[in-house]
C-alpha cells in the first residue's frame, strides 16, 4: 500500500525499539457512515499491527497526557490513567513509583520498560517531554515475545524522532509544593494530661507525673522539619530532517527541592536535581538502508536527609529544638526518643549519578518482502554515595561515638543485542507477518565500599574523604550482605519466534514462542513459553453490513507463559560473614562460617494468564470501549517460608526457595469519548475501573512465613494460603473493656478496663496466639480513574481524578510505643478515660499487651483524589504569527490538589518497596500538593 502524508490527526500507539512508523491510510467500504480516517497503528514488540487487528491486551499513553506535568518521573504521570495498572506514588523526591499490572505477579523483580531498545527497571533518568508514546502490556499473550525480560510486566517508551521542517521547542514550568493532610498532634497541655493520666493507669499512682512549670515548651515537630518548597522544570529541543538525516535533540534542567526543611546543621534536605540530554538520529543510506542512534545522557543528584517523620509523630512536644542553657540541640533525657530537628540536621548522605545509554541500529530491506533489523543498546551507570554522622555531642558523654563516613561507587554495566528478520506478505485475502530473533543480555553490577570513623566536616564535600579519618575499611569484589554491599553478574541469552496471521481483517490469530536461557538459575537453566491469541473482528461480518451502531466490535482471547528468572539466588554462596570469628594468636579476624540452610537449586518463577476481552467504537468513532475478564496464576515464587521443624539454622523461620503460588483475577473496562462541538469546541471524558482478587493458593509443604515490621517480636504480616499476598495477621479487636469485672471474666491474660477486648477467634475461652486472624490486605480490591478535557476557542482545561478501595493500611507509626511517646490529637479525643467513654481507642498505656498487631492499627485505605487540575490559553494563530512563533500556550496546573481519605496519616498512598510490606505505613515520605505556572513554546 501506498504510503501517504497524514492529513488527520491520529493517535501512533508506539511499542517499538526506536523504530519510525507512518501510519498507512486503508480505505475500506462500511455501511456506518465515518469521516475518512488515519488507520490507528499499534507497534507491538519488534514489529507494528494495525490497532484493529491486535489480539493482545495493550494501554497506551500519548505524549498528551505526560507533558507539563511536575513529576520527575514519566511513570507518576500515567496514574489512573489505565484499566489494570495500579500506580503508587512516593513523595521522595526523585524516587520511581511501584507499578503493578493486574495484581503482584512476583515477590520480587520489578515492571522492566524498554525505550528505544535498552532493557531497564529505573527511568528516572527519563525526561517526560522526550517521549513520544507509552504503552503497557498487559496479558501474557503481549508480553510472551518479551519472555524472561517481562514476568512482572512491560512498558514499551519511544522517544521522539524528527521529520520535516526544522521546528524547536521550549518548555518550562516552575511551582511550590507543600505537604497536605498533615497529622494533627497533641499540645504540651493534651500531652502531660495524657502522660499523667498514663501513669495513674499504669501503677495506680500520680507518682513521677509533669506539669507545664517542669516543660514550659510546646514544639509543634512537624512544622521543625517541613517546608514548602520550590520545583521549576526547563527544557529546550530541536527536530527535523536534513537531506537524508532525521534528527531530535534535547537538553532539559529538572530541580526539586524536597519538602524536608533544609539549611540547619549538616544535613543536605531532601531536594533532587536532574540534568539530561538526548539525541535521536536516523539515516537512510539506500531505499534499503537506513541506521540510526538513540543517545540519552544524564546526571542527577539527590540529597538523602534522614527521614524525621515518624520521630516527629512521636517525639513529645513539652521539649524544645534546642538547649536555650548550651546551644546545642535538646537531649530528651530520659525518653529514649530522637530529637527530630536533630535527626535530620546532624546527617549528611548525597547520592550523584550518571547514565549514558546508547541504542546503535540499522535496517536492511531484501526480496521486497523481508527486513533485517540489528540493534545493540549499553546503559552505563555509575551512581556514588557518601553517607556521614558527625559525632552527636548533645548526648551524654557515655553514648557519644566518632563520626562515621561511609562511601559507595557503583558499577552497572548492562547491554542487549536484539537481531530480528520479518517477512510480511499478502496472499489474496490471508495476511501473514513472521517474525524469527535472536537477543542477548547482560547485566552487570559491582560496588566499592568504604568506611572510616572521626571525619571532620568543614561545611564542603571535599572533607568528607576517607583518607581524613582512621579505622579505614574497604570491600570490593564480593558480596557482603551486612553492608549492603552487592557483586553480580547475570546473562539471558534468547531465541523467539512469532507468527501474525488475519484473513480479510476479520480472523486474527498471533502465536509466539520464546526460549530464555539465565545464568541465574542453576538448574534448568533454559525455559520455553508458548503464547497464542486470537480475535474475531464482527463488525466485517457480512451480517454486520447494514448495521448502524457499531464502527468497531471486536471479540478477543488470549493464552500465554512467562518466566521470571530475577530471583534470590542461592547457590552462590551458603556462608555468613562473622566478626572475629578466626583467631590467630590473641588478634580476631572476619571469617566465614554456615549457618544457613540453603536450596541451591531454586529455579523459575511462572507465570500463566488467561484473557478474554471486547472491544467496541461507537456514534461515528467517538466513543471507544474496552473490557476484558483476566485470571493469572504466578507458580513457583521464590520467597522466604517458615521451616520450623529445621533445627541449629540461623534461618529456620527465613528459607528461601521456590515456595509460593498466588492467583490474580478481575475485570477492566475503559471508555473514552471526544467529540468536536464546532470548529471552536471540543469535549472529551475518559474512565476506567479495574477489580482484583488476590489470593495465595499453595505454600511450600504447607507452611507460612511470619515476616515484615514486628513490635517486640510480633509480626504484622503472614503469607499463608487462602490469604492475599501482604495479608496483616493479629487479633481482632472486639472493643474496649468497660469495667475490671467485664476484664477479669474475658480470658485475656491481665486485661483491666480500658484494654482492647480481643475475639476469642477458637472460642475455648482463653485469649492467646491462637486467636490470632486475618485482618485485612493491602491490594485494592478496585482501582479506578476518570476525567472530562474541554477546549474553548483558545482555552483548555482538564481535570483527572484517581482513587483505589477495598484495601488496608497498617498503621505502624501508631502502633511503635516504647514508654513516652506522644499521640495524635483523634487519640486524645477518642481514648478511653472512663466506663463508656469509648469503645474504639483504647486506655492511655505503655503496656505491650495494648499494641500487639490488632485491628485498631488496620485502617481503611480507600481514597478519590484530584489527581490534577490544569487551565491552559494558546495564544491565538494570528498573534502568534506575528510574532514569527508557531505556538505559544501558557498554562497554571494543579496536583494532587484535593483527596478525600478516613486513614490517619499524610496520605493513603503507602510506598514500599518490598511488595510484602507494601501497605505498612512506617515512615513513609508523604505526597506533596504541586502547584505550577508554565510555558509551551514552539517556534
Amino acid at each position: 500500500m501506498k504510503q501517504r502524508d497524514l492529513k488527520y490527526s491520529c493517535l501512533i500507539a508506539v511499542l517499538y525499539f526506536g523504530m519510525n512508523v507512518n501510519a498507512q491510510v486503508t480505505p475500506k467500504k462500511d455501511s456506518v457512515t465515518k469521516e475518512q480516517k488515519i488507520e490507528e497503528v499499534v507497534l507491538i514488540g519488534y514489529g507494528s499491527q494495525k490497532k484493529e487487528n491486535v489480539t493482545g491486551s495493550i494501554g497506551t499513553i500519548s505524549a498528551k497526557d505526560l507533558a507539563d506535568k511536575p513529576n520527575a518521573n514519566p511513570i507518576s504521570s500515567i496514574q489512573g490513567k489505565l484499566a489494570g495498572v495500579n500506580i503508587t506514588n512516593s513523595g521522595t523526591p526523585g524516587s520511581s513509583p511501584r507499578i503493578d499490572i493486574r495484581g503482584v505477579g512476583s515477590l520480587t523483580g520489578n515492571t522492566v520498560f524498554i525505550v528505544d531498545g535498552m532493557i531497564t527497571t529505573d527511568i528516572s533518568y527519563l525526561n517526560s517531554q522526550d517521549i513520544e508514546s507509552m504503552s503497557v502490556l498487559k496479558d501474557p499473550s503481549s508480553l510472551a515475545i518479551f519472555g524472561a525480560q517481562a514476568a512482572n510486566g512491560a512498558v514499551i517508551i519511544k522517544t521522539k524522532t524528527g521529520k520535516g521542517k526544522p521546528s524547536y521547542s521550549f518548555n518550562s514550568y516552575i511551582g511550590i509544593k507543600k505537604v497536605t493532610n498533615v497529622p494533627k498532634m497533641v499540645n504540651s497541655d493534651q500531652y502531660i494530661e495524657l502522660y499523667n493520666e498514663k501513669l495513674m493507669n499504669d501503677n495506680g499512682s500520680s507518682a513521677g507525673s509533669i506539669s507545664r512549670a517542669d516543660f514550659p515548651a510546646d514544639t509543634d515537630w512537624y512544622k521543625e522539619i517541613l517546608r514548602t518548597s520550590m520545583i521549576n522544570s526547563n527544557d529546550f529541543s530541536a527536530t527535523g530532517s536534513w537531506k537524508k538525516l532525521n534528527y531530535y535533540a534535547s537538553i532539559g534542567y529538572l530541580q526539586d527541592e524536597g519538602n524536608l526543611a533544609a539549611g540547619q546543621g549538616i544535613n543536605s534536605g531532601s531536594g533532587f536535581n536532574r540534568f539530561n540530554t538526548k539525541v535521536n538520529l536516523s539515516y537512510k543510506i539506500t531505499d534499503n538502508i537506513t541506521i540510526g542512534d538513540n543517545f540519552s545522557f544524564s546526571k542527577m543528584r539527590t540529597d538523602i536527609a534522614q527521614n524525621p517523620l515518624l520521630t516527629a509523630f512521636i517525639a513529645p512536644p513539652i521539649f524544645s529544638t534546642m538547649n536555650p542553657a548550651t546551644g546545642d540541640y535538646q537531649y530528651f533525657n530520659g525518653y529514649s526518643i530522637v530529637n527530630p530537628r536533630a535527626q535530620l540536621d546532624l546527617y549528611r548522605s548525597q547520592k550523584r549519578e550518571e547514565r549514558l545509554l546508547n541504542n546503535v541500529w540499522g535496517e536492511l530491506k531484501f526480496l521486497k518482502d523481508f527486513t533485517f533489523r540489528i540493534s545493540y543498546s549499553s546503559d552505563n551507570y555509575s551512581p556514588s554515595q557518601y553517607e556521614y554522622t558527625p559525632t552527636l555531642t548533645y548526648v551524654p558523654v557515655t553514648n557519644q561515638v566518632p563520626s562515621t563516613l561511609v562511601t559507595r561507587n557503583y558499577r552497572n554495566r548492562n547491554y542487549v543485542w536484539d537481531n530480528t528478520i520479518n517477512w510480511k506478505k499478502s496472499l489474496g485475502n490471508h495476511n501473514f507477518d513472521i517474525l524469527a530473533g535472536f537477543s542477548r543480555t547482560r547485566t552487570s553490577v559491582s560496588q566499592d565500599y568504604w568506611s572510616s570513623r572521626g571525619v571532620n566536616y568543614d561545611g564542603t564535600n571535599g572533607s568528607l574523604s576517607i583518607s581524613n579519618g582512621t579505622d579505614i575499611f574497604h570491600v570490593d569484589g564480593v558480596d557482603r550482605a551486612d553492608l549492603s554491599v552487592e557483586q553480580d553478574q547475570q546473562r539471558i541469552e534468547s531465541f523467539f519466534g512469532r507468527l501474525n496471521y488475519d484473513y480479510k481483517g476479520k480472523y486474527l490469530v498471533n502465536a509466539s514462542i520464546r526460549r530464555d536461557a539465565s545464568s541465574q538459575i542453576s538448574v534448568d537453566r533454559a525455559k520455553v513459553f508458548p503464547a497464542i491469541s486470537a480475535g474475531w473482528v464482527i463488525s466485517k461480518e457480512d451480517f454486520m453490513s447494514n448495521q448502524n451502531v457499531f464502527n468497531l466490535l471486536k471479540l478477543r482471547a488470549s493464552y500465554g507463559e512467562l518466566g521470571n528468572p530475577t530471583v534470590t539466588r542461592k547457590f552462590n554462596s551458603n556462608t555468613t560473614i562473622i566478626g572475629s570469628g578466626a583467631y590467630f594468636g590473641n588478634v580476631g579476624y572476619p571469617a566465614q562460617t554456615i549457618t544457613e540452610f540453603i536450596n541451591p537449586n531454586i529455579g523459575w518463577e511462572t507465570t500463566t494468564g488467561k484473557d478474554v476481552g471486547l472491544e467496541m467504537a461507537l456514534l461515528n468513532n467517538k466513543l471507544k470501549i474496552d473490557a476484558a475478564y483476566y485470571d493469572k496464576d504466578s507458580k513457583n515464587v521464590v520467597y522466604a517460608v517458615n521451616q520450623g521443624t529445621v533445627s541449629g539454622a540461623s534461618n529456620w523461620n527465613n528459607f528461601y526457595t521456590n515456595a509460593y503460588s498466588f492467583n490474580n483475577k478481575g475485570f477492566e473496562i475503559s471508555a473514552n469519548y471526544n467529540t468536536k462541538i464546532n470548529e471552536n469546541i471540543s469535549f472529551g471524558v475518559y474512565g476506567n475501573f479495574t477489580t482484583l482478587k488476590n489470593e495465595i493458593t499453595s505454600v511450600y509443604g504447607g507452611s507460612y512465613l511470619e515476616t515484615g515490621a514486628s513490635l517486640f517480636g510480633n509480626s504484622i504480616v503472614r503469607l499463608q494460603e487462602g490469604q492475599a499476598v501482604g495479608s496483616y495477621y493479629g487479633y481482632q479487636v472486639a472493643g474496649v473493656f468497660q469495667t475490671d469485672a467485664e476484664a477479669a471474666a474475658s480470658g485475656q491474660t491481665g486485661a483491666k478496663a480500658g484494654w482492647f477486648k480481643f475475639a476469642d477467634q477458637d472460642g475455648n475461652g482463653i485469649i492467646d496466639s491462637r486467636d490470632k486472624t486475618f485482618l485485612g490486605s493491602p491490594i485494592p480490591k478496585g482501582t479506578y480513574g476518570f476525567g472530562v478535557n474541554f477546549n474553548v476557542y483558545s482555552f483548555d482545561i482538564g481535570i483527572d481524578f484517581q482513587g483505589v478501595f477495598g484495601n488496608k493500611i497498617y498503621n505502624y507509626n501508631r502502633e511503635q510505643r516504647y514508654g513516652n511517646e506522644t499521640w495524635d490529637l483523634d487519640m486524645y479525643n477518642s481514648r478511653w478515660h472512663g466506663a463508656g467513654t469509648s469503645n474504639t481507642n483504647s486506655m492511655i498505656t505503655s503496656n505491650q499487651s495494648i499494641i500487639l498487631p490488632n485491628s485498631f492499627y488496620v485502617e481503611d485505605g480507600s481514597y478519590i483524589r484530584i489527581r490534577n487540575i490544569q487551565v491552559g490559553y494558546n495564544l491565538p494563530k494570528t498573534f502568534a504569527k506575528a510574532l514569527s512563533i508557531t505556538k505559544l500556550r501558557l498554562y497554571v496546573s494543579a496536583q494532587n490538589p484535593w483527596t478525600s481519605f478516613k486513614y490517619h496519616g499524610f496520605s493513603p498512598e503507602i510506598t514500599n518497596t518490598d511488595r510484602v510490606q507494601m501497605g505498612i505505613d512506617n515512615n513513609i515520605y508523604p505526597i506533596s500538593a504541586i502547584y505550577t505556572f508554565g510555558m509551551n513554546l514552539t517556534f
